[in-house]
This record gives C-alpha cells, structure tokens and sequence, in this order.
C-alpha cells in the first residue's frame, strides 16, 4: 500500500494545535520500552540546559510497539515549556518510515533543525543534544554524523564495510555513516520528504546510509560531532548480525546505482570538519564469539561455494578455500581479497536485477569470515589500536578503486546471471 504521508490524522492535528517550533528531537522507536524513558530524560534536560529560549517539541515515531514502549514515553514529564507528541507513523514497518514522520513534521512545525536519536540508547547524555544541533544552529551546516568511542567490536558492519566504501565512493571520510543519531537543517529534511523512496524497500531498512549518501553527493554541507561513548543493545556478529548485513549493503548497493555518475569521478577522500568535545568515558566491551563466526563461514562455504565459483574470480575463491580448513590460530582473510570480494559483489549486484536479496543471503558467510578474521587481528588491540587497523583498511579500499571501475563496467548489463 503507497501512503502519502507517514503522519496520522491525530499526529497531524497535534502538530497543527503546536503551529510552530524552532528545533524537533525525533525519536524513532519499536519495543524499547527499558530505554525509552531514559531517551526523552536526556532530550528534555539537553533543551532545558541549552535552548531553553527556543520553542522545542519531542516526537516519538513508534513503529507500532507490543511492549509499553509509548505508555512509558507517554507518561514521562517533560519540562512543561516543551511539547511531546507520542505517534504511531504510517507507511512500510521499518525505521525509514518513521524518520519519514520526524521529517514531515519538521516541515509542518517549520523547525529550523532537527535532530534525531536511537530508541536503544543507554549513553546518552543531555549534552547530545547540543553537539548535535549546534552545528546546524550556530555553524550552518546541513547534515551532522555522529562520531562515537566505540569498542572495536560494535559496529562491525561500519568498520568491514560501510565507512570504506562511503569513502571511497564518495570522497568524504564520514566515520559513522550509519550512526543512527543525526541533526539536519529545515532545507535537507524538506529534501528527504520530497524523494520518492517513501514506499520502496529504502523505508524498510538502510534508511541511515540512504540519507548519508544523499546528503554528500547532493551538495549539503556535512560535518561530523563526536558524542562520546555509544552504549547501546550491541549485538555478537556472529549470531544476529547476519540480516543486518544484508540490508545495509542492499541499500548500499542500491545507492551506488542512483549515484554512479557522480563517484566513478571521485578520487581519493578528504576529511570533513569535526566538532570535538571533552569527553571522559570508555566503551563497555562487546563480546564476539569468534568460533561462531567461523562456523558460519564454514557451513555457508559446503553450502554457496558452487555459486561463489560463478561471483567470484580465481584469487578471490583461493583466499575463500585457504581458510576452509583452518581454526580460530590461522584464520585470516586478508583485507585485500575483501576488497576484491565487495567489489566484486557489487558489480554483481549492479548486474544483477532479480534475486538481489538472494545473492546478499548467498554471500552472508563471507562476512562472518571478514569479521572473524578482524577478530583475530585485533585480539590484543585496545579499541584505539583497532581504529587506526580500520583506517589502514579504508586506504587500502582506495587505492583499489580501479579494480571497482573494471569489474562494474566488465560486469554491466546484464552479463551475469
């Protein structure tokens, strides 16, 4: 079913009785009823402390929760000066769908910023709120990426894949492209409205990276802001990260289609202004189940290799069956041959047009073996020593740009089935 809007009839006459407001903090939300209180707590501190002259209104964007999530949020007091609209948005299940309803109600209230955070967030403090909308309030930017202090196993999916390819692809080193945590002007949230993706699988899944990229090839002002510490419900790659993967990089995929005009041109990256703060805390560990990840490849290779044989070239599959046979010691798939192998796939993918989804799920188990041997490189990192392993990575991913060029050109129309 196609919805016009994402806002429902009540939300929208509450929004009407509001008329207007100078920033909106959204709040997009499904079954986070032991987070949620927590959120809006720091959202009302952060306005009272910092924006106390402006007028400000709190949207919870619920995707339709089972829990209490919106009797929580609903009976939390804020500060009596600022609204809270607790709603229930329409269109496809999924967090697109609901930053959707947060922008259509920036454009109604005319909120010169808007800014949005996880429903999940535990770290969050009342001065986010500042580091996130400062930039766009006081600096003019557009669109403001969060930067976090993470340890070196959340965010696995960034690390691997999502901050290289954003990268290389679009020149521009943005660290968290799928951050989850955001602020932009009234100008680009009028922009994400009006893009027709609204009923397409982009408002299911993959919603963070559609807006990054949309934001740095269509001429917006992008800056980062570091928060700090992300504590969030972290998740072992190696038992729940598998469909996440596959809805990140079908929209990654999808997003290097729409824009390939403008990053085949693009050569090398740049840094993009970042707002540092002084921040004194560290990341809770996050727990990986390396034999797990292992285990996945192993039984994803006895089930896909046949088709690996028809993706993937010759040095890709002999990095592939190298690690067949070896355990957690040996284990290592080098970054070069994943790049290859996600270069590959997307030129793939591109040739591809039916099945897309299929051939994510086929390649699942080669990130498991990606994130299994980053596991055993940095087994005896810190965090800090972890990051700059990530930068080494995303240099590497560059400097092989070409081999991009060449395989999506040599695989365009259609020549792989």
């Amino acid at each position: 079913m196609s919805f016009k809007s994402a806002l429902r009839g009540y939300t929208q006459k509450r929004l009407e009785e509001i008329e207007k407001a100078d920033i909106l903090l959204g709040v997009p939300c499904f079954n986070n009823q032991s987070t949620i209180e927590h959120v809006i707590q720091m959202l009302t501190h952060g306005l009272n402390k910092h924006y106390k002259g402006k007028r400000c209104v709190i949207l919870v964007a619920d995707g339709g929760s089972t829990d209490d999530t919106r009797e929580v949020a609903r009976d939390f007091e804020i500060k009596p000066w600022q609204e809270k609209i607790i709603s229930i948005y329409r269109g496809p299940a999924g967090k697109g769908s609901a930053l959707r309803s947060i922008f259509e109600a920036a454009e109604k209230l005319k909120a010169s910023s808007v800014a949005m955070v996880d429903s999940d967030l535990r770290s969050i403090t009342s001065d986010w709120v500042k580091y996130l909308l400062d930039p766009v309030l006081e600096q003019g930017f557009d669109f403001v990426a969060p930067v976090y202090l993470r340890h070196k196993y959340d965010g696995t999916i960034t690390n691997n894949i999502v901050y290289n390819l954003t990268r290389t692809l679009y020149g521009q080193r943005i660290r968290q492209p799928i951050g989850g945590d955001f602020a932009i002007s009234q100008k680009l949230a009028k922009f994400y409205t009006e893009q027709d993706v609204w009923n397409t699988e982009i408002a299911r899944y993959g919603i963070d990276i559609w807006m990054t990229t949309t934001a740095l090839t269509e001429g917006f002002k992008v800056c980062q802001s570091n928060l700090g510490v992300k504590i969030h419900d972290a998740k072992d790659p190696g038992a729940h990260l598998g469909p996440m993967f596959r809805q990140v990089i079908w929209t990654l995929f999808y997003m290097m289609e729409q824009k390939q005009a403008y990053w085949k041109t693009v050569k090398g990256s740049v840094s993009v202004p970042t707002f540092e703060h002084q921040i004194k805390t560290e990341p809770e560990e996050v727990k990986v189940n390396l034999a797990e990840l292992i285990r996945q490849f192993k039984i994803g290779y006895r089930q896909f290799s046949p088709l690996w044989k028809e993706i993937f070239s010759a040095n890709c599959l002999t990095e592939i069956q190298k690690n067949v046979k070896k355990g957690q010691k040996s284990f290592h798939l080098p970054t070069e041959a994943w790049v290859q192998i996600l270069y590959e796939l997307a030129a793939t993918f591109h040739s591809w047009k039916q099945n897309r989804m299929q051939l994510l799920d086929v390649v699942t188990p080669l990130y498991h073996a990606r994130v299994a041997s980053f596991v055993r490189q940095t087994l005896e990192m810190s965090s800090a020593q972890a990051e700059e392993l990530v930068e080494e990575q995303a240099l590497i991913f560059e400097q092989n740009k070409d081999y991009l060029l060449n395989q999506w050109s040599a695989k365009e129309g259609g020549k792989v089935s």
